[in-house]
């Protein structure tokens, strides 16, 4: 995920904005925001441009953020826009293993 070396999420107590994934430099608590995902579960929906529309959303109201973020998707039903680096759901797996 990006070139951070610690993955959690993102989200305030009305849950708005979401981010299911934001990689950083360390955590607890970043100095610098990598990269930031999404996670779609569904098998027979993609992650399609709505769905990247609200992560871009998300994004812009991440504190850290900016526009040059790597953007992730992680989806069990594939990936149907561009402009977002898709992983299957294996290798997000892996990443919380470690």
């Amino acid at each position: 995920m990006g070139r951070g070396r610690e993955v959690g999420g993102y989200w305030t107590r009305t849950n708005d904005p979401e981010i299911d994934l934001v990689g950083a430099d360390r955590g607890p608590v970043a100095e610098q925001i990598t990269s930031v995902g999404s996670v779609k579960w569904l098998e027979r929906h993609p992650f399609d441009a709505h769905d990247l529309g609200r992560l871009l959303q998300h994004r812009s109201r991440l504190p850290g953020a900016d526009e040059d973020l790597a953007l992730v998707a992680v989806s069990r039903g594939g990936v149907a826009t561009e402009g977002v680096r898709a992983l299957p759901p294996e290798e997000l797996l892996v990443a919380y293993s470690d």
